[in-house]
């Protein structure tokens, strides 16, 4: 029977003020009753604008009638034909603005919650079905593929889906990329990652751990050995700064090392020696996803005061609305229309406060949001011992500089096909944050998808 309600059914959270003590998943997930109930408001439209707005092209509606049914298994194989990450896209994906945003159950209420269906499937699945896949009869051509992250799965499932002999080089000692060292427990538990990982591998992929292409291996080495054609998926590692006085102090850490000392050194965890600084108060500098998580990180560590200071409105967050909303429900304290001055030192070289100047919006700059200008006479100090900048990623340039005839734009990022995702350099393929500097996971997936076919299409020739 039609579920005719105008709301998605509410998805179980751990109360905030005790989530903020733990690290444990926030979001609960559906029970079965909860799950067939939500998949009845989809109206199986004969046209879906919902796939067209999902990166790696699932079968919505097909997965969501199955759900329906009470069919689980055979909704997640629908799932897992496009899909080979289901359980994190389910979790991280910013649905409101690709699959979600198209749902003609929108137009007159909330969409249906595909995102929420797309996770319990993949739960359900991971819970109750162990069988494993059936590994595909090789076809003894060799691809090889930089980076564990959402993009070199990707492009290593469907590969090996495929039959192809897929290595996967990564260059930290756990596979996983930003979904292991970047996004935090309590959004994306690492034994999910690890689950979805070793599905992979059953299908004959093999992985090299501690292996960094352009140091341990170069590109052009890797040809040597047969591989006969590469993808990139390296990610974009290089935290940005923004050149102010004191950024070299005891206490300021770029959110990538913030959060890899927090999720892949497990510093929240007591029988871990992971250094990282016990802070009273904390002020973390962006308004991206990535800003809240090491913002909810600090908050659970044990920091009184957390703060995110950002120059522009809660408008032009770039962060999803979910969120911002979790880290305020945390106590999470915004300082908008902010921004950084200088920090100030102990004078022992130590963080003692950072300095602020208020802003407000001018005219609209080049990316259509309004510019933010400073407010003469209004600079005050921010009385934290820790600060976090999250300012955004560039890739490392070790890859390109090992590389010849890989070509970068100014922001160092790989010049790809668009269509095809090669590079400048014949059998040279790549994705993820190495081509767009750093966007979604649902993004990377799309390209390790999109380059897989390539791949695939230039190898069977």
């Amino acid at each position: 029977m039609a579920n005719l309600s105008p709301t998605k059914v509410p998805v179980p959270e751990q109360d905030p003020n005790v989530r903020n003590h733990n690290f444990e998943e926030v979001n609960l997930g559906y029970t079965p009753e909860m799950a067939v109930e939500e998949a009845g408001r989809c109206l199986q439209c004969k046209k879906p604008a919902c796939v067209a707005g999902c990166p790696v092209n699932i079968q919505i509606p097909e997965f969501i009638a199955k759900v329906a049914e009470g069919d689980f298994q055979a909704a997640y194989e629908i799932i897992h034909q496009t899909n080979g990450l289901p359980a994190v896209s389910g979790r991280v994906c910013p649905q409101e603005s690709q699959c979600e945003s198209l749902c003609v159950r929108g137009k007159k209420g909330e969409p249906v919650a595909i995102g929420r269906l797309e996770r319990f499937v993949a739960d359900w699945y991971r819970n109750n079905v162990h069988a494993k896949p059936e590994k595909p009869a090789s076809n003894g051509v060799k691809v090889a593929v930089v980076g564990s992250g959402p993009a070199g799965l990707t492009c290593a499932s469907d590969l090996g889906k495929l039959g192809y002999q897929v290595s996967i080089f990564e260059a930290f000692h756990t596979a996983g990329g930003v979904l292991v060292y970047g996004i935090p427990q309590f959004r994306l538990p690492k034994e999910i990652v690890q689950h979805e990982v070793e599905g992979i591998l059953d299908l004959g992929v093999e992985l090299d751990l501690d292996t960094v292409i352009g140091k341990t291996i170069t590109i052009d080495e890797l040809f040597e050995m047969g591989y006969r054609a590469v993808f990139v998926g390296s990610g974009a590692g290089l935290p940005m700064f923004m050149d102010i006085p004191g950024e070299t102090l005891s206490g300021v850490y770029s959110a990538n090392e913030y959060l890899t000392r927090v999720n892949l050194m497990k510093a929240y965890r007591e029988e871990y020696d992971t250094p990282i600084k016990k802070s009273k108060s904390v002020a973390v500098v962006g308004g991206g996803n990535v800003a809240m998580d090491a913002a909810r990180c600090a908050k659970r560590l044990g920091a009184e005061h957390v703060y995110v200071v950002y120059r522009r409105s809660e408008a032009e967050m770039p962060a999803r609305v979910e969120e911002v909303h979790h880290a305020k429900e945390e106590g999470i304290e915004f300082h908008l229309l902010n921004n950084p001055k200088r920090i100030l030192s102990d004078g022992k070289g130590a963080v003692a406060g950072m300095e602020c100047i208020r802003m407000e919006l001018g005219e609209p700059d080049e990316s259509g949001r309004r510019r933010p200008v400073e407010v003469p006479g209004s600079a005050f100090v921010l009385d934290v011992d820790t600060v976090v900048m999250s300012l955004g990623t560039t890739p490392n340039p070790l890859i390109r500089s090992t590389t010849p005839g890989l070509e970068t734009n100014r922001k160092g990022c790989l010049i790809v096909n668009e269509e095809t995702m090669q590079t400048t350099r014949d059998g040279v393929y790549a994705g993820g944050d190495a081509v767009t500097g750093a966007a979604t996971v649902i993004l990377a997936m799309g390209a390790g998808k999109k380059a897989a076919a390539a791949i695939h299409q230039a190898l069977s020739k």
